[in-house]
């Protein structure tokens, strides 16, 4: 990295200095791949938690729900998102973009609709398996491409917006609940909850065929209408400027020569430094968000030893979880922006707000029933942690972007893969469905998350600096010599 990205100042004084077709290329990328992503990261997260609304919606009692069944269909979820994440990032490779993403909205939408017609948690459980399968290309996936586009003084805000969307997606449907229970109820013999998953899935369907005609791949693969020869030159070119390029231009990130199917550069990921460090973070990282990932305030309320709360309360007054985490995604994003892609500051940051939100609720415990406000305020607060998607993959982005997007594309998958491997065991043993109110063992494990998280960053960001510090050429060209010859994998 270049001094002057050490320093606020470079950053700042870096968006003066683009020229006009510049700044006109980053407007036109800003428009075309930034408005799929994000509607494509809010309707994600739109159907992912809209098992949850329903659920404190009338589906728990129509459907005979019984103590972590709930739980379960997360697990089911989880799975298959973990089966579908290192393919789905190697199938950029082998299919356009712009046909893989829609392909795979359209399977969602089609399974969240199909969710509608249920009679069991088990057909839930089936369906949700699949459809995290398909919506494993989205998080992930995104991160890749906002890599591939944007220069690293860019591209934390930019993964900030598309983590905010998503957050918007979890906060709004609430209130799409909230209003189809009071709307639709009934209507055509169907429970508000099922009119739900229909209506999700019919709003995907746009998005997609939007993302079909207009998204422009990759820099060096895009044919898109809307972007001249010199503007793809362009594009390619400004990732790699010469005053910053630390690797030769043979090694350049795009195009890549080696085969993601052989045992060389599968064994080049696993003992690499960057594969351990970023995936590990997730890991941690993705914990401290089990507060809110597991609905934790709508689970308190449905079970309040203090209050009965309305079908509206439970589904309005959770929404305030995402709001928070809105504004602290875009937050730090710019934050770690302005301070030249400092983004491992955000990691004590999530430590600190861990520790403190489970004290809240297990002070709440002990002074329970009169501790709603205490309760409530604590899990807005833990809202906030949110901010470390997208800084701590725009930190990966920006240490791996030298090794070629490969590379590059199994890490961000491996991070996420290992987040989810966790998290399908983990929310069952600390944040259980029957463990509510209060989740007592699940504020200890949160305590003890939250450190860890504080002790890896301090690691992983003194690991990045020593080797930030050398030409990453004198890493990457044995690995790439290395590579040459091997044989692809067999089947």
């Amino acid at each position: 990295m270049t001094s002057s990205l050490a320093k606020p100042g470079g950053h700042v004084s870096s968006t003066h200095h683009k020229g006009p077709v510049e700044r006109r290329l980053v407007r036109k990328i800003d428009f075309f791949i930034l408005t799929f992503c994000c509607l494509s990261s809010f309707l994600n997260f739109l159907d992912r938690s809209n098992l949850a609304n329903a659920y404190v919606s009338g589906m728990k009692e129509d459907l005979g729900f019984r103590e972590n069944q709930l739980n379960e269909i997360n697990t089911c979820f989880t799975v298959g998102y973990i089966l579908g994440q290192i393919p789905s990032n190697l199938s950029l490779h082998y299919v356009k973009p712009r046909h893989f993403f829609p392909a795979m909205m359209v399977v969602w939408a089609a399974l969240t609709m199909v969710t509608a017609s249920t009679h069991s948690p088990q057909a839930i459980m089936a369906i949700r398996f699949f459809q995290g399968i398909a919506e494993s290309s989205t998080f992930v996936g995104t991160h890749y491409m906002l890599g591939s586009w944007y220069t690293e003084r860019e591209l934390g805000k930019r993964s900030g917006i598309f983590t905010a969307s998503g957050l918007a997606g979890t906060m709004i449907d609430g209130f799409i609940q909230s209003g189809i229970y009071t709307t639709m109820d009934g209507r055509h013999g169907l429970r508000g909850w099922r009119w739900l998953f229909i209506i999700d899935g019919l709003v995907t369907l746009p998005v997609a065929l939007y993302g079909f005609l207009l998204f422009p791949d990759t820099p060096s693969t895009t044919t898109a209408c809307y972007l001249g020869p010199s503007e793809r030159a362009l594009a390619v070119s400004r990732l790699h400027p010469k005053e910053q390029r630390t690797v030769p231009d043979s090694e350049a990130e795009e195009p890549t020569t080696t085969s993601p199917l052989s045992w060389a550069f599968a064994r080049s990921v696993v003992t690499a430094w960057e594969w351990w460090g970023f995936v590990v973070l997730w890991i941690i990282a993705g914990e401290t968000e089990s507060f809110s990932s597991n609905a934790l305030l709508a689970l308190y309320m449905k079970s309040s030893p203090s209050a009965e709360y309305t079908v509206q309360q439970l589904n309005d007054y959770p929404t305030g979880v995402p709001a928070a985490g809105i504004v602290s995604t875009l937050f730090w994003a710019a934050l770690t922006d302005f301070f030249g892609g400092k983004r491992y500051l955000v990691g004590y940051f999530i430590g600190i707000t861990g520790v403190a939100t489970s004290a809240m609720v297990l002070a709440a415990e002990k002074n329970s029933p009169n501790s709603t406000a205490l309760v409530f305020g604590a899990y807005y607060w833990a809202g906030t942690v949110y901010a470390c998607q997208a800084t701590f993959f725009a930190w990966a982005n920006d240490a791996t972007r030298a090794r070629g997007p490969v590379f590059r594309s199994v890490v961000l998958a491996g991070m996420n893969m290992g987040s989810n491997a966790v998290n399908a065991w983990w929310s069952i043993l600390f944040y259980g469905a029957s463990m509510a109110p209060w989740f007592t063992r699940g504020m200890y494990a949160m305590v003890a998350t939250s450190v860890a998280l504080v002790v890896w960053t301090a690691g992983l960001s003194y690991v990045a600096a020593r080797h930030q510090a050398k030409p990453s050429w004198e890493e990457s060209r044995p690995r790439a010599e290395s590579e040459k010859g091997q044989e692809p994998m067999s089947s």
